[in-house]
């Protein structure tokens, strides 16, 4: 009998990862819809920076337009606090 209980507790479990694990796929797949509609922008720097950019980017595995959208995106979510 106690380990029908178990049996159910670990199935029940199994049922929350699961669902939880599908509601995980849907937010990736709206994100990566809407990553699809990214706006383009001109953007002028100066040698040096755009040095200094490549080279944190290289540090962080990233490419340069990473780097630049990461840290934008840093500075808004840090002034939205």
């Amino acid at each position: 009998m106690e380990l029908d209980a178990k049996e159910q507790a670990l199935q029940e479990r199994l049922d929350k990862i699961k669902k939880l694990e599908l509601e995980i796929l849907e937010k990736e797949k709206k994100l990566q819809e809407k990553e699809k509609t990214k706006k383009q922008v001109l953007l002028r720097l100066s040698p040096s920076l755009w040095n200094d950019l490549a080279k944190w980017a290289e540090d962080d595995f990233r490419s340069i337009n990473g780097q630049i959208e990461y840290l934008l995106a840093e500075a808004v979510r840090k002034r939205n606090k």
